[in-house]
């Protein structure tokens, strides 16, 4: 296990090997944005350990390293934003601050993106919403990995959804794969070496597994009543490739390759509801921070704690900006590499 490093130095590193590999500035700026989202906040599956996939991306032509982004407005709330190949993070903030805007003068902001790719955590963007003071619901499909209840092959992505409610401290903040659990989270046990928990994915003759190095497949949410989990993957399919006229999860070219040269032509959807426009800012406020009250006051189980959505993610985000972040050895080693290939200075 390396020694943890601290959150800036960290960010100052993948800004360096996304501008080494030739990103433009905002490109950098964001996708670590995200993905330092992710590793703060506990969502390792898709924090910096990510950045070799990105950088590959880039380089080999997958990532437009300048995109030119160009939105539409298309009614009064309403709005396509259109991604020219960029990497997801570029893409998903330009498109939900585009919403936000139409929030603020509007009510309601929606806005497609097209052209895209992966976006890494669902929450970093309805998070920038909430810090604008919306409400917010972001998604994405992607790549087919997931099977449907009762089925023996690969269908749905993961396919997120985050929803964020501002609140006087922390936002109320749900980021969920629509699978039993993401799939970079089976990439992440295989580089440490941790069995699956039961029950979450599948060989690929669709049995199930705990064994992450035989993992073909992921369940949806769910478990035995796993039609939920498929139904909800099926409402990010609506949003962003219905919608958006984008390709469904089993036309998506795979995320791991081998072909990094062609775009993967992904959606994507943000919508941002301004609390102003519907029972007033101070009483939607009200009414989460009672809602709050009443969740983290009721009684737990033994040996349990009752949480609101976000609430493990703001602990762990505490003691890892005080204390640093741990990589695990697999992307310690790749961030050496990138370091020496690219010359940039070494974070570990």
């Amino acid at each position: 296990m390396t020694k943890p490093v601290q959150a800036n130095d960290l960010a100052t590193f993948c800004r360096g090997v996304l501008t080494g590999v030739g990103a433009d500035t905002e490109t950098a700026r964001d996708c670590t944005r995200s993905m330092m989202h992710g590793s703060i906040h506990g969502v390792d599956s898709h924090g910096v350990r990510l950045l070799g996939h990105y950088a590959k991306a880039l380089q080999g032509g997958r990532l437009n390293k300048t995109p030119r982004l160009q939105f539409t407005r298309t009614r009064a709330g309403s709005g396509m934003l259109h991604g020219d190949n960029a990497q997801g993070a570029r893409a998903t903030y330009a498109a939900i601050d585009h919403a936000c805007d139409l929030a603020a003068e509007a009510g309601v902001g929606a806005v497609g993106i097209t052209d895209s790719s992966h976006f890494g955590p669902a929450g970093a963007y309805a998070m920038r919403a909430a810090q604008r003071g919306m409400l917010a619901l972001v998604t994405c499909n992607s790549d087919s990995f997931v099977r449907l209840h009762d089925g023996a092959e690969r269908f749905h992505g993961t396919n997120p959804l985050s929803i964020a409610c501002p609140t006087l401290g922390n936002p109320w903040l749900l980021d969920m794969a629509t699978s039993a659990v993401p799939y970079n989270r089976v990439e992440l046990y295989r580089s440490t070496g941790t069995q699956l928990p039961e029950g979450v994915a599948s060989n690929s003759a669709g049995a199930d597994t705990t064994d992450p190095l035989v993992a073909d497949m992921l369940a949806p949410l769910g478990s035995m009543f796993g039609f939920k989990g498929a139904g909800l993957g099926g409402v990010a399919e609506l949003f962003s490739a219905v919608l958006t006229g984008m390709k469904l999860s089993p036309d998506i070219a795979a995320m791991g390759g081998p072909d990094f040269s062609t775009p993967r032509g992904m959606g994507a959807f943000a919508i941002a509801l301004d609390p102003g426009a519907f029972a007033g800012a101070e009483i939607v406020q009200a009414g989460v921070t009672r809602y709050l009250e009443l969740l983290r006051a009721s009684p737990s189980r033994p040996g349990r704690k009752v949480m609101a959505p976000g609430d493990r993610e703001w602990a762990v985000a505490l003691e890892r900006r005080e204390n640093g972040i741990v990589l695990d050895p697999l992307t310690a080693a790749s961030f050496t590499e990138l370091a020496r290939t690219l010359g940039v200075d070494p974070v570990i």
